[in-house]
């Protein structure tokens, strides 16, 4: 379905953006990944791609968090087509305690690197009056949790961007701009929350999982990478032209409550 498609994926080096970029590379989308971590756990993630789907997969190491590099890697990119913003980290702290370095961190990562490449692709998108751009967000891009001011600040301002550059779009041939709004989905970064909070209240990581999905995800259910993956595929297709400015849940009923 998106054969010959350019794809790049940011934080795709792990968790749900390996993921992402997976699905799309099985779709025939040749692929960019961006991220941190291990050069030779990424070049293997890397090859694996190429190899297991055929496409071509490059990666690009730029600090999303810096405009000027975000510039470089879309330029060095070539013609993209489809844009994923899938990058993020979190603290979490009362306001009072919260660190300010670790606000400007978050906010960076999770708001202002989805600004930067947005605003360097979104004109060759138009140019070429095509393209799709999702930005993952999160069920606190809906609503909030106590503890998480920069993190939850961020996703409501990344779904407020994804609306504005959908409108800014909407007029430009065939581009969307929408964001998926997971709730809890089983990564790494997820299992180092649990294991925090176990350590903080004195449990176990499976007590602290249990209490995680008991407070949230009405089906005491995480969801997967491959499940928001499948979602991303389908915003790719000419199937989803008509959803623009969407921000779609998959929380396990989260934020229905």
């Amino acid at each position: 379905m998106l054969k010959n498609k350019l794809a790049i994926v940011t934080g795709s080096t792990s968790g749900i953006g390996l993921g992402i970029a997976q699905a799309l590379a099985k779709e025939g989308a040749n692929i960019i990944i961006n991220g941190f971590g291990d050069k030779d756990a990424i070049e293997k993630e890397r090859a694996g791609i190429e190899k297991n789907y055929g496409v071509k997969c490059r990666y690009l190491g730029a600090d999303i968090s810096k405009p000027q590099e975000v510039e470089k890697m879309i330029k060095d990119a070539g013609d993209i087509d489809i844009l994923v913003n899938n990058a993020g980290i979190q603290f979490v702290a009362p306001i009072e305690e919260f660190p300010l370095e670790k606000w400007d961190a978050v906010i960076a990562t999770n708001l202002s690197a989805s600004f930067y490449t947005m605003k360097y692709a979104l004109a060759g998108m138009k140019k070429r009056k095509s393209g799709r751009i999702i930005n993952i967000a999160s069920a606190h891009g809906l609503v909030a949790s106590t503890g998480k001011t920069a993190y939850v600040a961020a996703k409501h301002g990344l779904v407020g961007l994804t609306k504005v550059v959908a409108l800014e779009a909407a007029n430009n041939g065939n581009i969307t701009c929408n964001a998926i709004c997971p709730g809890w989905v089983y990564t790494p970064l997820v299992e180092k929350q649990i294991n925090d909070n176990a350590k903080k209240e004195g449990i176990s990581p499976d007590k602290a999982k249990e209490e995680m999905l008991k407070e949230k995800q009405a089906n005491f259910e995480f969801a997967t990478p491959e499940q928001i993956a499948g979602l991303v595929v389908y915003l790719c297709s000419d199937l989803a032209k008509s959803i623009t400015g969407a921000a779609l849940s998959i929380d396990n009923g989260w934020t229905c409550q």
